[in-house]
């Protein structure tokens, strides 16, 4: 059976405060369940595997800096 091709997409969402913790939550009960993480984002659903690759990365331009923690996997 053929694979799914998928579009590119990159997209960023803004959440408060509490509904960013709340994802966070989430995702650390997966990480530590070692199961899949489920979430919705800009509406469309994207299931991230439980051996996905976890990494942090930090970024600093003129006058600002960033902080992403980012999951990658395969498809």
């Amino acid at each position: 059976m053929p694979k799914k091709t998928r579009r590119a997409r990159d997209v960023e969402k803004v959440y408060s405060v509490k509904k960013f913790a709340e994802k966070l939550r989430r995702l650390a009960d997966a990480l530590e369940a070692g199961e899949q993480f489920r979430i919705q984002v800009a509406g469309k659903r994207v299931t991230v595997p439980k051996d996905a690759r976890i990494s942090v990365e930090h970024e600093r331009g003129e006058g600002a800096e960033e902080i992403e923690f980012q999951l990658t996997w395969e498809y």
